[in-house]
């Protein structure tokens, strides 16, 4: 006789016939209360095939960040599971997308000084990557001089195809691949001639991020020539754990990063580095989120998690990955560059850049053509089948940046018969130019030259254009400059959290790259190279969670929180040519919406002075301060909470380095609002802190106490910061914002510096 409980779960699960039988299976993601489990069964996983769904359905079960499973179920065994008093929630899986030599040197570190000494290069700190793989036969990845794996480590080196525990060392200590999830969602499953069924990376953006973050030291490296020098990551000396989510030309599924979430922390990773984000432009509340809810479980056990800001910028409200306990990192330029001019037959030289290696045109100038002058989009975008042979042979064409990949149109010019392409931003991407491994002699250039070459081509009787392809060029100005694809602020889900949190170089980044396929990762480049050139808020996320990895190795007790506040509060705000860093797409002073804190400086960061913790209790007021009530929590926390039931606490008050102070649009006149810090003295016991403060035009900030007082036996001060705003004279700038700061400065090499942002918003 089936127990009642079992009975009863028959009912949940038997949806109308005609319905089931009509309705297609999908993959959702259940958050459980492990906590109800009834006693009569030995494992989470018996209780799920037992009273949930069948055995064959489940694709993972999460133990770890995450108490459920994941199943493919028809939508209204779904509902009927929703209604089940032990499930919390209930999620349909989505798709996501990748956020796709000099770095380390500009970023502050040096050899044998300051942090990557005094941090041993980040040694046997491990950096968990979940990504496309990794390729770990590159000399990035050799254990040549490490020392043995760190014994807490309880990961795995899985066995698939091409991969062995043979391919891991000293150096790659782990490797996974998570498969479920896509498998169920692809028609087929995965495609075995384009990818590896095992840890191996098909795509080569895993490879690159990994090495990005602790690549070992490779001599004579290059891109075809470009870039050449010495190879490094950010910690040289950190262990890597690679876990395989995405797939090539699939993207990644919430269920399997869930489950690689689960199986990290499970492991011993002490740093988690995710450069993948929204793919459909919907910002999800956190607890409907895997990234964020795996995320959390990993920050509450210790480890610092660092993703990437997305690649939706220069819009406003761009920004992913937007979780307090989550570092979110925007993408600056650095100092080098690879510069290529179209060269019009009126003598006009006309700059953009270029990482073609093949044969040069020696300044031969070749008729040009814009097929978008006939209106047709598709052309004018040099779209696959779009071109007329007839109207481009023998030609340099000029291609419109967008719908599909930048090298891709390079091979629909050559196909058609051209010789050449000018690829022109348009206005969305203004003068923000990226490198590409073309194919073709071409060339990116901005939305402005774009617009003179497309004017050129028209009006001139005989238009005729040359490329001239001048290598690598270091030492650049203005650098760093804010890529103008990186995801910009505010935040859409939390205004009162100011993202990103910070800018680190994303922009043109040389590292290790799979074997599997050329540089432009198209399945008709036949060229193979060790290292690629790429750039993305994906390439800048990696260099954030190598420096975590210094700051985790120099200081070990240091919490996810305190290794971010060090970071945010000593970044650099000037570009190195000591002026305000520069908005790549507009050419003007950037924002905190823009940069957040700053730019990653990891020379200072080593020894910030002040830190903001912030603890698991923290996060739990501020999940109850922005309404949500103590079940949707526990679908992220796992463990049941109580919200504050008298006074509801102000989500201003989490103890972030930067400040936010939000005034409805509705009242005028003059308007106050103060939140409330805790800084902890990580400097001298005895340090005096002094309160330096840069109030915006129509804005009074004040900080209570100005001074802060520390010694042996007081390393922790609170303080309170109040926003007075005059409505009447306020300037909010375009950004419907205004921008302050204020800095604690103890009179020697301290400066803890957090912006303040001062808006006019209605929270919904």
């Amino acid at each position: 006789m089936a127990s009642p409980i079992i009975a009863l779960l028959f009912f949940f699960l038997s949806p109308p016939f005609t319905s089931a039988a009509t309705q297609a299976a999908k993959t959702f993601i259940f958050r459980v209360d492990g906590g109800s489990m009834p006693s009569i069964f030995p494992t989470h996983h018996h209780w799920y095939t037992s009273e949930f769904t069948q055995e064959s359905s489940i694709l993972h079960v999460y133990h770890t960040v995450f108490h459920g499973f994941s199943a493919v179920v028809t939508p209204d065994q779904a509902d009927n599971l929703r209604n089940h008093p032990s499930v919390l929630a209930v999620f349909e899986d989505r798709r996501r997308e990748l956020h796709t030599t000099r770095s380390p040197q500009f970023l502050g570190l040096e050899n044998q000084k300051g942090l990557w000494s005094e941090s041993n290069y980040g040694s046997d700190v491990i950096i968990g990557v979940l990504d496309t793989g990794i390729w770990p036969e590159r000399k990035s990845f050799s254990d040549l001089n490490l020392g043995p794996i760190p014994k807490r480590w309880r990961g795995v080196c899985q066995t698939g195809t091409r991969f062995s525990p043979k391919n891991c060392n000293r150096k790659i200590v782990g490797a996974r691949f998570f498969a479920k999830g896509q498998q169920a969602a692809v028609m087929g499953g995965i495609n075995k001639t384009v990818e590896f069924l095992s840890p191996r990376d098909a795509d080569g953006h895993g490879t690159h991020t990994a090495s990005t973050a602790a690549g070992r030291h490779v001599f004579k490296a290059s891109m075809s020539g470009y870039a050449s020098g010495i190879a490094k990551g950010v910690a040289p000396k950190a262990r890597l754990a690679a876990y395989k989510v995405c797939w090539k030309d699939s993207g990644c599924l919430d269920s399997d990063i869930l489950a690689a979430f689960d199986a990290a922390v499970a492991d011993g990773v002490d740093v988690i580095s995710i450069s993948i984000g929204g793919g459909d432009g919907i910002t999800s509340p956190y607890y409907l989120d895997p990234i964020a809810i795996g995320s959390y479980g990993a920050a509450a056990r210790g480890i610092f998690v660092s993703s990437s800001a997305g690649n939706e910028g220069p819009n406003g409200m761009s920004v992913t990955n937007l979780a307090p306990w989550v570092t979110t990192v925007g993408a600056g330029t650095i100092d080098r560059n690879f510069p290529a001019d179209a060269i019009l037959g009126d003598g006009h030289r006309l700059g953009g850049v270029s990482l073609y290696a093949g044969a040069p045109l020696n300044g031969r100038m070749f008729p040009v053509v814009y097929p978008g002058s006939a209106g047709m989009s598709s052309a004018s975008l040099c779209m696959e089948n779009s071109l007329d042979p007839k109207h481009v042979r023998g030609k340099i064409v000029i291609c419109d940046r967008g719908s599909s990949p930048r090298v891709a149109k390079g091979l629909v010019v050559k196909k058609a018969g051209g010789v050449g392409m000018i690829l022109a931003n348009g206005a969305s991407n203004g003068e923000g130019l990226v490198g590409d491994a073309h194919l073709i002699p071409a060339c990116a250039v901005g939305s402005n030259e774009g617009d003179r070459i497309k004017a050129y081509a028209s009006s001139h009787p005989n238009p005729v254009a040359s490329i001239d392809f001048r290598g690598t060029i270091t030492g650049i100005k203005p650098a760093p400059v804010i890529a103008s694809f990186s995801g910009r602020g505010p935040n859409g889900l939390n205004p009162e959290i100011l993202k990103p949190d910070l800018i680190a170089p994303g922009v043109n980044i040389l590292a290790a790259w799979t074997d599997a396929v050329g540089p432009t990762g198209l399945p008709s480049d036949p060229r193979r190279t060790e290292f690629n050139i790429l750039s993305g808020t994906s390439m800048a996320c990696p260099h954030v969670s190598g420096a975590a990895a210094l700051l985790k190795s120099a200081h070990p007790n240091w919490s996810p929180a305190a290794i971010r506040s060090a970071m945010m509060t000593t970044t650099n705000l000037v570009d190195n040519s000591n002026r305000s860093l520069t908005d790549e797409s507009t050419g003007k002073s950037g924002t905190p919406y823009d940069f957040g804190s700053g730019h990653l400086n990891l020379g200072r960061a080593m020894d910030p002075g002040l830190v903001y913790d912030i603890t698991n209790d923290d996060y739990i007021t501020f999940l109850c301060s922005i309404g949500y009530g103590a079940k949707t929590i526990q679908v992220i926390t796992r463990t049941p909470v109580r919200c504050p039931a008298r006074r509801k606490p102000s989500p201003g008050n989490l103890n972030y380095p930067s400040i936010t102070a939000m005034f409805p649009t509705s009242r005028r006149g003059t308007l106050s609002k103060t939140v409330v810090r805790t800084a902890t003295n990580v400097g001298q016991p005895g340090a005096v802190y002094r309160a330096r403060i840069e109030s915006p035009r129509g804005v009074t900030v004040t900080v209570k106490p100005a001074r802060l007082v520390f010694s042996v036996a007081v390393k922790r001060r609170s303080f309170a910061v109040t926003v007075t705003v005059d409505t009447r004279s306020v300037v909010l700038g375009e950004t419907g914002a205004a921008f302050g700061s204020v800095t604690w400065f103890d009179g020697g090499r301290h400066v803890v510096r957090s912006p303040v942002v001062v808006t006019q918003l209605d929270v919904l």
